[in-house]
């Protein structure tokens, strides 16, 4: 496509871009795309739409999300903070103007309207955060007088805030354990990761105590019986009904009767169409990206690049995790979108911002491809200190 002794900076970006990874995003990308097509028209004619609404803002979506992701990939590691910082003040403002002005939707204010379209501020907050943590954690690891932990905690608390208020528990602990990363890749005793993890436990009674919804979820989870578990016993009888091969595209009938089957639980609605072996190569795909993802950020001689593109790969592994999970029936359901794959504008192009920046973080020089050794001074992931 290019030549290696082109000086443009298409060129230099074709060259220094994990190419492996962006054609793994892409194929993501275009999973959603496929499974959009059988699981979107029963559940837009269940609700007295067309039955290809879903199928053709989805496909907006995606022509959106390639751009959006092929033009942040091409920022340098400066621009890449600047982008992240104006992204996360904006964003940040947008949150919590929604508790105020936000769209209430089932007793929670998580959508605000911008020139017409609802956007979710938290989805943008959630990459942006990830980066300029790194930054202030990266400063404080090279000039331990610089209070970059410190001041990446205060913006934690302050965007849990805001989440706690509308309420949002799921984007509240994605965004805590995105500071848990941090504070791990930047080296912590054991100790701390003990304290943490008690807290983390008084935090999850906290909550079943004082958000009622939350409670309602944990019960229903542990009595399935005793709460309303329709939509996860469609999900699991989509699952089991699929096989190894799957009945066909929109022929699963657990399918039809799954009200979010062509968002949060577009996985077990995979199952069904598609058979086992998909959603196992589905799978495989989310995880060969994280780990892809987590080796380029080896590569990088900026212990920022290394710790930030680190941090994003594992929040985009999480958030799947979490979905996946919710599908399987492991964890109580949470309205976590599975990245790339489920229907949502505002997660969808959030969700290529976050997957450009990871791009850009990772970028090498063609001559530094070769390079196994890493720099002298403390790598971005490490190993906890004793």
């Amino acid at each position: 496509m290019f030549s290696r002794a082109e000086k443009t900076p298409l060129a230099e970006w074709w060259w220094s871009i994990d190419r492996e990874l962006l054609v793994a995003l892409i194929m993501l990308l275009t999973c959603g795309m496929v499974l959009s097509f059988g699981a979107s028209p029963a559940v837009a004619e269940r609700i007295g739409l067309d039955e290809w609404y879903f199928v053709l803002r989805h496909a907006m979506f995606c022509l959106l999300a390639v751009p959006v992701m092929l033009v942040t990939s091409l920022l340098s590691h400066r621009q890449v903070r600047f982008v992240a910082l104006a992204a996360l003040v904006v964003m940040t403002i947008l949150l919590w103007a929604t508790l105020h002005f936000g769209s209430e939707i089932k007793g929670a204010r998580r959508w605000i309207s911008i020139f017409g379209q609802s956007v979710q501020p938290t989805e943008f907050v959630k990459p942006a955060f990830a980066v300029i943590g790194a930054w202030l954690f990266s400063e404080f690891m090279i000039h331990r007088n610089v209070p970059g932990r410190t001041l990446a905690t205060l913006l934690m608390l302050t965007i849990v805030g805001a989440l706690l208020l509308q309420p949002d528990l799921g984007q509240t602990a994605l965004v805590m354990a995105t500071w848990a990363v941090l504070l791990f890749f930047s080296g912590i005793s054991w100790w701390i990761i003990i304290g943490l993890g008690g807290a983390a436990g008084g935090l999850l009674v906290g909550a079943y105590t004082m958000f009622p919804h939350f409670a309602d979820r944990i019960d229903s989870f542990i009595n399935p019986e005793d709460g309303n578990s329709y939509q996860i016993d469609r999900a699991l009888q989509s699952l089991m009904e699929g096989g190894w091969f799957g009945r066909g595209p929109g022929e699963a009938v657990a399918n039809k009767l799954i009200p979010d089957a062509h968002a949060d639980f577009v996985f077990s609605a995979a199952a069904g169409e598609f058979g086992i072996l998909f959603c196992m190569g589905l799978v495989c795909l989310i995880g060969f990206i994280a780990i892809r993802a987590l080796l380029a950020a080896q590569r990088q001689s900026s212990l920022f690049a290394r710790l930030a593109a680190s941090t994003i790969a594992v929040q985009f592994a999480m958030q799947s995790g979490i979905n996946l999970a919710v599908n399987l029936n492991l964890m109580p359901a949470k309205g976590m979108t599975l990245p790339f794959v489920s229907y949502g504008g505002t997660s969808m192009i959030a969700v290529a911002f976050g997957m450009g920046l990871m791009l850009a973080l990772t970028r090498v020089k063609p001559e530094e491809r070769m390079v196994t050794g890493l720099p002298t001074y403390r790598s971005a992931v490490v190993a906890p200190a004793e």
